[in-house]
């Protein structure tokens, strides 16, 4: 263990330490020719002062041996506008999407295409000012806006609910958010769900309640393993698999599999000597991945990083090694459909 690190807060982005991560074993990739399309990524200048860009992002898959061919851009509160009106300030964030994308097809750093598609911010509770918001994001992303995530996370537990969450319970339940998913669904858009486990139910009702819509749930319904969760693993598990089990039922919904790394917490990066093989992440994210795979099939599940947020405790090439581990047993259909088909479908590219 390292005397130095304290436990980790797995509430809070955690910017990585090159010299920790530079401690990896080295791991040949496999099945480096599978074509993989990052469902889940961000670019940032992090308040943490962490900087992540296009080229930093080019620089993760150049090096790491396998075959990322598209990414997906997810709004992260990056880039807003400093003036203008207040709703229509995350304009600003697919703007600077997309002028990373252009630095990446320069093929300066790399022959991938990042961020091809474009999940912009918006408030599906702002009623009459949607439209606006929706045009402008659309019109800002020149044909890449492939959908909006409008984050829901909420706990009574403050560790639990970390710096970024909404104000208040069950947001997703409300007309209001309806109200905007149906808006969304009319422009054929995606809606990215963000909660964590416990609301896996809020997000069955909305998608049964706007059954049109195409919803996304990130990061496998996000379980939870801090804060008060900790040592109710079993518990944690059986909860997440019933209720998930129950969102699986509605056909309008998909999943994205990875981005366990700080709401899990099942390893403690920060006290780590070094990072995680392939194989131990493996086994850690197993329990949450391949009932995914059970209950929703390869057709409605997608790989993602959430680079750079899981970099704080794995290395990119670690990662997929580990998706692939997981996914030893699929067929060859499966795999394409795992690892690139159902993100294509998803956002049309």
């Amino acid at each position: 263990m390292n005397a130095d690190r304290t436990e980790t807060d797995f509430s809070r982005t955690q910017a990585p330490r090159p010299d920790w991560l530079a401690r990896a074993e080295p791991e040949e990739p496999l099945e480096p020719d599978l074509p993989i399309v990052d469902a889940h990524t961000h670019l940032w200048d992090h308040p943490t002062g962490y900087r992540y860009f296009a080229e930093d992002l080019a620089r993760d898959i150049a090096e790491c041996g396998h075959r990322v061919t598209d990414t997906v851009f997810v709004e992260c509160n990056s880039m807003y506008r400093a003036e203008g009106p207040a709703h229509l300030r995350s304009v600003g964030e697919t703007e600077f999407a997309l002028g990373q994308a252009a630095i990446a097809a320069s093929g300066r750093y790399t022959g991938a295409h990042i961020a091809g598609r474009i999940v912009a911010h918006a408030d599906l509770t702002l009623g009459e000012a949607l439209p606006e918001l929706l045009d402008a994001q659309q019109a800002a992303g020149n044909g890449r806006v492939a959908g909006v995530r409008m984050r829901a996370k909420w706990d009574p537990d403050p560790v639990v609910k970390g710096a970024v969450s909404a104000e208040t319970p069950g947001l997703y339940l409300t007309e209001e958010v309806r109200a905007g998913l149906r808006a969304l669904a009319r422009r054929d858009l995606v809606f990215e769900a963000s909660i964590y486990s416990p609301q896996i139910p809020d997000v069955t009702a909305l998608a049964r309640a706007v059954p049109e819509a195409r919803i996304v749930l990130i990061h496998s319904g996000s379980p939870v393993g801090h804060g008060s969760y900790r040592g109710r693993g079993d518990e944690v598990h059986a909860a997440w698999r019933r209720d998930m089990a129950e969102l699986a039922r509605c056909p309008n919904v998909s999943v994205k599999l990875g981005g366990l790394l700080m709401t899990l917490a099942a390893f403690d990066f920060g006290r780590a000597e070094r990072p995680p093989r392939s194989e131990e992440l493996a086994r850690l994210w197993r329990p949450y991945t391949e009932p995914c795979l059970e209950m929703f099939g390869a057709d409605r599940c997608m790989v993602a990083s959430n680079f750079p947020v899981e970099k704080a405790g794995c290395t990119y090439g670690s990662l997929w090694n580990m998706f692939k581990h997981i996914a030893a047993g699929a067929s060859a259909a499966e795999k394409t459909a795992l690892f690139s088909g159902t993100a294509r479908r998803v956002y049309k590219m």
